[in-house]
């Protein structure tokens, strides 16, 4: 009841209302277009509350302020880093790791300098797949050339992970994984493996398939227990806590 109580008031009906963006476009005054910027920008209240649809109904009687400082601005597409903990699905559904980006899991120290914003999710999409018995890095962006970084060109891009298994590996079997595996039509190509301690062995390989680190685990008798993705080309998850997002800075290249 409190959450509700915290809302601006709704008016009734439509009878005698306008549209966000037309009120304050109206009392700026301001074009339509430059209204519904600063409205979707986060820099328009209605009775003292934070609004980001320039279509919301206000009734006169509610308060429309721009706040200070507020600034037209297109909204810039956002790449966002999240260390999906094990059990959770990496999808663009509710229920997935997209429902992790909250403001109160941020990364603190963020350095990036962006706003939360709803718009931030307008095509949103998964673009590195992870299992969901795994945990670690996964990648959501509203980016073309990230998108076709990771996907189009997703089989050039280097993954590290990290997998606690259960048996015995001679060095011959060893040298085999090094050499890859063909797995479902993808044929085999050479990979970094090696023991991190005696039960954790770190892979760095070209964009695995779901599945595949488990497949080269058990072809060499070896059990999959746990598995952990730790970077996506260049950037790596350190810094996030499982659970926890951050925005990727303009500078970071994968």
């Amino acid at each position: 009841m409190a959450e509700k109580a915290n809302r601006p008031a709704r008016p009734q009906s439509t009878a005698n209302t306008d549209r966000l963006a037309k009120r304050l476009a109206a009392e700026l005054p301001c074009s339509r277009g430059d209204a519904e910027r600063y409205i979707e920008g986060g820099w328009v209240t209605v009775d003292g509350k934070l609004q980001e649809e320039p279509g919301l109904r206000v009734a006169p009687s509610q308060v429309v302020s721009l706040m200070p400082g507020a600034r037209l601005e297109e909204g810039r597409p956002v790449t966002v880093l999240v260390h999906k903990p094990a059990g959770m699905y990496a999808d663009d559904q509710p229920g997935s790791a997209l429902d992790l980006i909250l403001p109160e899991n941020l990364m603190p120290g963020d350095r990036s300098g962006q706003r939360y914003l709803k718009r931030m999710f307008n095509g949103l999409k998964l673009v590195t797949p992870l299992e969901r018995a795994a945990s670690g890095l996964v990648v959501y962006t509203q980016e073309y050339a990230v998108a076709r970084k990771l996907v189009e060109e997703g089989r050039h891009v280097e993954q590290e992970y990290i997998a606690h298994v259960e048996g015995k590996l001679s060095e011959a079997d060893l040298a085999r994984m090094q050499r890859g595996m063909a797995f479902e039509g993808r044929a085999a190509s050479p990979m970094k493996v090696s023991w991190q301690n005696e039960d954790h062995l770190r892979f760095a390989l070209k964009s695995p398939m779901p599945g595949f680190i488990e497949a080269v685990c058990e072809a060499a008798g070896l059990r999959l227990l746990a598995l952990r993705r730790l970077r996506i080309g260049r950037l790596p998850m350190a810094g996030l806590a499982a659970g926890q997002w951050r925005y990727r800075l303009e500078y970071e290249r994968f």
